[in-house]
């Protein structure tokens, strides 16, 4: 029976809603201003804009689950991605809602607040300590910052945060066990969306991932719970943190490939198969192309590991040099190479080697993985060839029947006569490569009435097959090219040509390569048939219609190719004015300007508080003295803290100075563009351990009272110092109020921060 009256009881923590308040107020108040572009709004509002265009991007800096954040709250605030993103400081269109583009970052940056509050609780620490982590992040300048923009920093460190949380709620768990492993779930999703938001956060999910194994290691030791509740723990355990994360990044991906769904400017960073998929684009140009290459079929090859810009084949009327600059010898053959642009010298004929024929017949004639072809260039009719310096080749080629060169890979090919005396051929041999000379030069024959036995066989095959007897399909099928003669794989080598090649890709041919080496690999992308039976047209042949259509590209196939296109096409690094390094974020040596008004001196600059930057270098040096001590009275048999003290002093050090080295020694290993911001979740952890470590010098380090109030009284002091300096520093916090050139000058405390003066 329903007993009445009803009564609601809540606990609610009054110093927490306060706290909340107040971040809000920091990084929501006047988030419009200034409405103009900051820093790297610049790039992230490239992406937003794709995003409501569904445009398909590749961004090889992180993944996709920050940018969707932000295009949601583009989305939200009716943002219909009409706007050039092409420089810092230029202004916001009166239609664009500036606010709701930097709502969402905001929003998570004021959460991490309380978080950092709640999270010193779960640390086991006093609600004094909490209050003064969350005072730390409160008025941390550079996190209020990093939060008022539409950047990614302030939604990674709110995920890290909260599934630190949340693994504390579970490891810590009083509740039942349902809810503790909810919020282990929940660790879990926050560790699959800091992966997703930016690849650091890797990091401090593999420093989780840590403190998770050794409380694990622990379980499986505890004698008193049972071999069933054991088993069934760690299952738990690793389906949260290892499966959930994992399903979740590729959850990620599933909802970009999703959405975007129209041609972009990145599309050629993708294989032809990925770029079919799209609408628009090469789509366009393959739609109701035939899908089986076949004798006869004029076709474009496109090299699978040209980065970051695709090529394809090409040859053109060009020779090698006799001697290159070193002195060393060439064929003086028609050049090979690779070319960036789609043009008419990428047009190639499949031939059947035992047939004069370049046309295809009716029905096609399939080209199958292991068949043995000979491949004629369009323009110039030179073969694909290869042989020994002591051969002699016997060549031949193709009359065009007196149609223009220059129109036919558009028009096709007419063959309707073979010429018995023909001269001409492409060909790799023994001659060292231009730029590569292990490898052979790939050249296009031409006949200086030299006796060769020909050479000029290749035999196709076929890498992603799923038959021996599987046929060639443009788009889809990745090939090698073995010349039969010697073995030797027709290769992108990487490197570029010199002025006489146009600086081109150089293409050799080269014996000795691994199964899996993509710069072997070649795709056709462009396909037709061509016949001179039946009606001509005015190019003196017509094209077969096929009605074949091409294999749908799977999810797991895009999701795999985006990612190695994403770990592997990286663009060229270049030296950034604000650009620092790891050992200059520690001691706050570097600034970024972010932003500054077109006609006052009214400006917004990337700096932390100093104060605090400092109190946490400090408390991150006083850690290692004391546990060094620590250790070292231990070692001698002193036990200067109870067991329970002694477990809490290390999870707090495992907790806070290990996020802050997981954030940090990375960095010192990479060999990348790098900037202030990388340093916040470093420092988040940083203002975390603070507290503690003051709350356990005071109880555990000073026995006197005098000596406890002395404490007290110091960081009473220090906050009141932080809270001075976060006033001091706020006009470069919020860009207002407008400075004076002399009191800029007076904000500079060190002589390598780069402030912008616009002098009246």
């Amino acid at each position: 029976m329903l007993q009445l009256p009803l009564v609601v009881t809540a606990h609610i923590d009054v110093l927490l809603l306060v706290l909340s308040a107040l971040s809000l107020w920091t990084r929501l108040s006047h988030l419009s201003s200034p409405r103009a572009v900051v820093f790297d709004e610049v790039y992230y509002g490239q992406f937003v804009s794709l995003y409501m265009k569904r445009v398909f991007f590749v961004d090889d800096s992180g993944p996709v689950l920050g940018h969707m954040i932000l295009a949601l709250g583009a989305y939200l605030g009716g943002f219909d991605g009409n706007f050039a993103w092409n420089r810092i400081g230029a202004e916001y269109p009166s239609g664009v809602c500036v606010w709701s583009l930097r709502l969402i970052p905001a929003i998570c940056g004021a959460l991490c607040v309380p978080l950092g509050y709640l999270l010193t609780l779960e640390l086991h620490c006093s609600h004094l300590s909490a209050l003064g982590a969350a005072v730390l992040l409160l008025l941390e300048n550079s996190l209020i910052v990093q939060s008022r923009f539409m950047l990614l920093e302030s939604v990674l460190i709110f995920f890290l945060l909260l599934a630190l949380y949340s693994y504390l709620r579970f490891h810590n768990g009083v509740h039942s066990p349902t809810l503790r492993y909810a919020w282990l779930l929940l660790c879990g999703v926050c560790c699959g969306a800091a992966v997703g938001v930016k690849y650091t956060g890797v990091f401090s999910y593999l420093l989780l991932l840590g403190v998770a194994s050794l409380h694990t290691w622990n379980l499986i030791g505890d004698r008193t719970v049972s071999h069933l509740s054991v088993c069934v723990q760690c299952v738990c355990r690793a389906v949260c943190l290892l499966l959930v994360p994992v399903l979740l990044y590729v959850f990620w991906f599933y909802i970009h490939l999703s959405l975007l769904k129209h041609s972009g400017p990145h599309d050629q960073l993708m294989s032809p198969a990925f770029q079919s998929s799209l609408q628009g684009g090469l789509s366009r140009i393959t739609r109701g192309q035939p899908m089986e290459v076949a004798y006869g079929s004029q076709v474009t090859l496109r090299s699978s590991a040209s980065q970051p810009m695709p090529c394809w084949l090409n040859s053109h009327r060009a020779n090698y040099p006799i001697r290159y600059e070193n002195g060393r010898g060439s064929s003086h053959q028609q050049q090979v190479a690779c070319s960036p642009s789609k043009d008419v010298n990428n047009w190639w004929i499949i031939k059947d080697p035992h047939r004069r024929g370049l046309t295809v017949d009716r029905p096609p004639r399939p080209v199958r993985h292991g068949d043995v072809i000979q491949l004629v260039h369009g323009t110039t009719s030179r073969l694909l060839n290869s042989w020994d310096e002591d051969g002699s080749l016997d060549t031949w080629r193709p009359n065009f029947c007196g149609v223009d060169e220059r129109t036919l890979p558009f028009n096709g090919f007419c063959s309707s006569e073979i010429e018995e005396d023909i001269s001409l051929g492409l060909c790799s041999h023994d001659v060292a490569a231009p730029i590569s000379p292990q490898a052979q030069e790939v050249s296009g024959f031409v006949d200086f009435n030299v006796s060769m036995t020909a050479q000029d066989l290749w035999r196709l095959d076929i890498a992603n097959r799923e038959a021996e007897s599987e046929s060639w399909k443009s788009i889809s099928s990745e090939i090698r090219l073995i010349h039969v003669n010697t073995s030797a794989g027709l290769k992108l080598s990487g490197s570029a040509l010199p002025a006489w090649g146009f600086h081109l890709m150089e293409v050799v041919a080269e014996k000795h390569f691994r199964a899996d080496a993509v710069s072997f690999f070649w795709t056709v992308e462009e396909h037709r048939y061509w016949t001179t039976e039946g009606p001509a047209g005015a190019d003196g042949g017509s094209q077969l219609e096929d009605k074949q259509t091409h294999r749908s590209v799977s999810f797991w196939t895009k999701f795999t190719e985006l990612q190695r296109k994403m770990l592997t096409v990286k663009q060229e690094e270049t030296e950034h004015k604000y650009s620092s390094t790891p050992l200059e974020w520690i001691t706050m040596e570097t600034n970024i300007a972010y932003w500054m008004d077109k006609s006052s001196n009214a400006q917004i600059h990337l700096i932390g508080n100093p104060v605090s930057w400092g109190v946490a270098n400090l408390s991150l040096l006083a850690y290692h003295i004391i546990v060094s001590v620590y250790l070292v009275r231990r070692r001698r048999g002193f036990r200067d803290l109870t067991e329970a003290a002694w477990q809490h002093f290390v999870c707090v050090g495992c907790v806070c100075v290990g996020g802050w080295m997981m954030n940090v020694l990375p960095f010192l290993l990479m060999e990348k563009t790098l900037f202030l911001y990388h340093y916040l979740p470093a420092l988040t952890h940083l203002h975390l351990l603070t507290p503690a470590l003051l709350e356990h010098t005071h109880n555990h380090l000073l026995s006197s009272l005098t000596h406890q109030r002395a404490l007290r009284v110091c960081a009473a002091v220090a906050l009141l110092l932080i809270l001075c300096s976060y006033w001091f520093f706020s006009p470069l916090t919020y860009g207002c109020p407008e400075l004076s050139a002399n009191q800029l000058q007076v904000l500079r405390w060190r002589n390598s921060w780069d402030f912008l003066l616009r002098r009246q």
